[in-house]
């Protein structure tokens, strides 16, 4: 019963139009309220939730993916994609996946991804005759891509929840992140055919050479990055201060395009979007607590054993359970909620918890782009300024979905690079 009215209020506040973080804190606290738990347990589960040392590695890696946009590595990014895949045809759609895997390198976030890249290629597909809801759809998917290429601040997220190495979850996005950047541009081929889109003209490779050498600095950030974590050198927090260390350095006297005056505009905006994802983080775990409490777990798992699956279909009805929510519920939120719910699956069908992090992360970031309610989709959307009926999206979806399944069916994917890296 008590479930039934966490649920049950969740909804009405939904349906009211108080956004999803708000809503689950409310319908968290009235919930204790009626169930006569102490009030306490509600700074006590929030406190909790927020209190760890990997979550610092989230601002960090925010704070660092907003310097290093500014510092002028973002620029040389998009202008190394275009030297070596603009001339194919819809050169600019496959630019922008391009420049989004090596961005994903940096950032570690959907958002800043979306952001950062769609800024600058959006209005530029526009510009070229690309329909808006083509750029606007692409953005939103290549930018998903972020979070699953190391680094990646869902996945420190993941492994703060769960005691999950994150240095592992890194690695293990490596291979799946590469799959979906290709499978973007097999659809991004497709449709620049249907709809004639203009190709560059192709680059001469001394100018290649050029480009490439002026990218390096910015080439050179994800191996500091993921390089540390993986030596042992420093864990993923520490990272994310080298992160921003080193971007201000190539910011300051590389390409020397950052300003001192600029630290101070840039740290309040890396508070900004970093009090999103942690007040959504915190009202998720006190929502996910109650229904852990209610017994959600053990219905769910009853439920599994039950319907007497097989390991692989249960992966697959997880992969459609996780799909189907992050049609409704923004993404982390989704996660923060559901993981802990379904974490006892993994012992007891013998799953490696590498495989079954990374099919739960993936479904989740495809969720922030399919509306109507992915964050990605919203960004890009207001860059382009599209309205969510002319986005073209799904052929995209699709692909990013292939590529889930064919990490279900081959788990090696996904776990070659922990057990060959990180002993």
């Amino acid at each position: 019963m008590e479930i039934f009215l966490l649920l049950g209020v969740f909804l009405f506040l939904l349906v009211a139009g108080i956004n999803v973080a708000t809503a689950m804190l409310l319908s968290s606290i009235i919930n204790i309220i009626l169930i006569d738990l102490p009030g306490l347990v509600t700074a006590e589960r929030l406190l909790a939730s927020i209190n760890s040392f990997p979550l610092l590695a989230v601002p960090f890696f925010i704070l660092a993916g907003a310097i290093m946009n500014q510092a002028g590595l973002t620029t040389r990014l998009v202008d190394l994609s275009s030297a070596f895949v603009g001339h194919f045809h819809g050169g600019t759609g496959h630019v922008t996946v391009v420049a989004s895997m090596f961005f994903a390198g940096i950032s570690g976030s959907a958002s800043a991804d979306a952001s950062a890249i769609g800024s600058i290629l959006i209005p530029a597909m526009k510009r070229e005759g690309y329909q808006p809801g083509f750029a606007v759809g692409l953005v939103a998917t290549a930018a998903c891509i972020g979070p699953i290429i190391p680094p990646s601040i869902v996945m420190v997220i993941y492994g703060a929840m769960t005691n999950v190495s994150i240095g592992k979850l890194f690695l293990a996005g490596v291979f799946p992140g590469i799959a979906i950047g290709f499978g973007l541009m097999g659809i991004v081929a497709v449709l620049s055919r249907k709809y004639n889109y203009p190709r560059h003209e192709k680059v001469p490779w001394l100018e290649r050479i050029k480009i490439f050498g002026r990218s390096i600095p910015a080439l050179i950030a994800p191996l500091i990055i993921v390089g540390g974590i993986i030596s042992g050198y420093y864990t993923a927090t520490e990272a994310g201060v080298v992160a921003c260390v080193y971007g201000l350095f190539v910011g300051l006297f590389i390409y020397r395009e950052f300003k001192l005056s600029q630290v101070k505009p840039l740290l309040e905006e890396a508070v900004m979007m970093t009090a999103v994802p942690i007040f959504i983080l915190a009202s998720a775990s006190i929502f996910g607590w109650l229904l852990t409490y209610h017994g959600l777990g053990s219905m769910v798992v009853h439920a599994i054993e039950v319907l007497n699956l097989s390991p692989i279909m249960l992966l697959f009805v997880i992969f459609g359970l996780f799909f189907v929510i992050g049609l409704f519920l923004e993404g982390l939120a989704a996660m923060v909620i559901f993981v802990p719910v379904f974490m006892p699956l993994v012992p007891l069908f013998h799953f490696d918890e590498i495989h079954f992090a990374l099919i739960i992360i993936i479904t989740v970031l495809i969720g922030t782009a399919t509306p109507p309610f992915g964050l990605q989709l919203f960004i890009a959307m207001a860059i382009g300024r599209v309205v969510m009926r002319d986005v073209i999206i799904w052929p995209f979806i699709f692909s990013m979905c292939l590529v889930v399944v064919a990490v279900i069916l081959y788990p090696p994917i996904v776990t070659c690079l922990p057990k060959l890296l990180i002993k």
